[in-house]
């Protein structure tokens, strides 16, 4: 069974910094692409970033570009997402996706 348990969320101030964390297991994980989106209170599902299975190729959507780093470890099966200079139009619920699967999501809140 494929499985992705984020965590790393919660309350940081404007300007600040979180690293998320996703777990993933159940599949090989070095083998796919995995990616971050995340979903705003009342909007929908956003694309953050994507790294490919050997952390050679990356791409940022343009609103976390510069701030954020997409990352992999493939030897824990781990993926994470550095984010610095934090705005409060960040908070939002941010998911990691790949071999086909979405993980539960962690809160990102964004407020002083």
């Amino acid at each position: 069974e494929v499985q992705l348990v984020e965590s790393g969320g919660g309350l940081v101030q404007p300007g600040g910094s979180l690293r998320l964390s996703c777990a993933a297991s159940g599949f090989t994980f070095s083998s796919y692409a995995m990616s971050w989106l995340r979903q705003a209170p009342g909007k929908g599902l956003e694309w953050v970033s994507t790294m490919d299975s050997g952390g050679g190729s990356i791409s940022y959507a343009d609103s976390v570009k510069g701030r954020f780093t997409i990352s992999r470890d493939n030897a824990k099966n781990t993926l994470y997402l550095q984010m610095n200079s934090l705005k409060p139009e960040d908070t939002a619920v941010y998911y990691c996706a790949g071999g086909n699967s979405r993980g539960q999501g962690t809160q990102v809140t964004v407020s002083s």
